[in-house]
C-alpha cells in the first residue's frame, strides 16, 4: 500500500501538446505546497535520460515515494495506455486515498497549432508528432475523464481541482 487515506493521485495523460504540462503547472499553483509534480517528460528525458519503454519504474517508484512522503501527486505524461496501463493500475489499486484519471483529448490538428509555440518546436517536426499520436488513448475501464479541447486551461484546473477534493483541502506548510 501506498500514501494515505488523505493523499490524492491525480494522472493526467494526452499526447504531446495537449496541455497537460500547463494543467499540472496550474494544479501546483491553485494548491500550493504539498501537492508534488511527477512530470514524465522531466523525469524520464531529463533527471534519467531514458528511451520511454514498457515497464520502465521511473514514475511509479517516484509517483509512490512522494505519495509516501505525505504529498498530493499529479502524475502526468503521455503515458502510452500500452506502456503504462498496467502499472498506473496497480498503483491506482496500492494507492490508499482517492485516484483520479483525466486524458486531455486534444485533436492532431490542435496539438501541432500547440506545439508550433513551444521552446522545442524548432527539434520536434510534425512527422515525429504525428508518430507519437495516438486518437483517445485511454485506459481500460473508463476510469479517466476526458476533457476536449473546447475547455480552457483555468477551466480545466478548475474542474480537476473540484473533481479531485483538492480545492478543498488546506495546502502544507513545507
Amino acid at each position: 500500500m501506498v500514501g494515505s487515506e488523505e493523499s490524492r493521485l491525480v494522472v493526467v495523460r494526452g499526447n504531446s501538446a495537449s496541455g497537460k504540462s500547463s494543467v499540472a503547472a496550474g494544479l501546483r499553483e491553485r494548491f500550493g505546497r504539498g501537492l508534488a509534480l511527477v512530470g514524465q517528460d522531466n523525469l524520464r528525458r531529463i533527471v534519467l535520460r531514458e528511451r520511454d519503454r514498457p515497464g520502465a519504474a521511473n514514475i511509479d517508484l517516484t509517483a509512490r515515494y512522494v505519495l509516501d512522503a505525505g504529498y498530493h501527486v499529479v502524475l502526468e505524461g503521455i503515458l502510452y495506455a500500452d506502456h503504462y496501463g498496467d502499472m498506473l493500475a496497480q498503483l491506482r489499486t496500492d494507492h490508499r486515498g482517492p485516484t483520479h484519471g483525466y486524458y486531455l483529448d486534444v485533436p492532431f490538428g490542435e496539438t501541432l497549432t500547440r506545439h508550433a509555440s513551444k521552446p522545442i518546436a524548432d527539434d520536434i517536426d510534425e512527422r515525429q508528432l504525428r508518430d507519437w499520436y495516438r486518437e483517445r488513448d485511454l485506459l481500460p475501464g473508463g476510469i479517466e475523464t476526458v476533457i476536449g479541447a473546447d475547455s480552457a486551461l483555468h477551466e480545466t484546473v478548475d474542474r480537476i481541482m473540484n473533481g479531485t477534493g483538492l480545492a478543498h483541502l488546506p495546502a502544507v506548510d513545507r
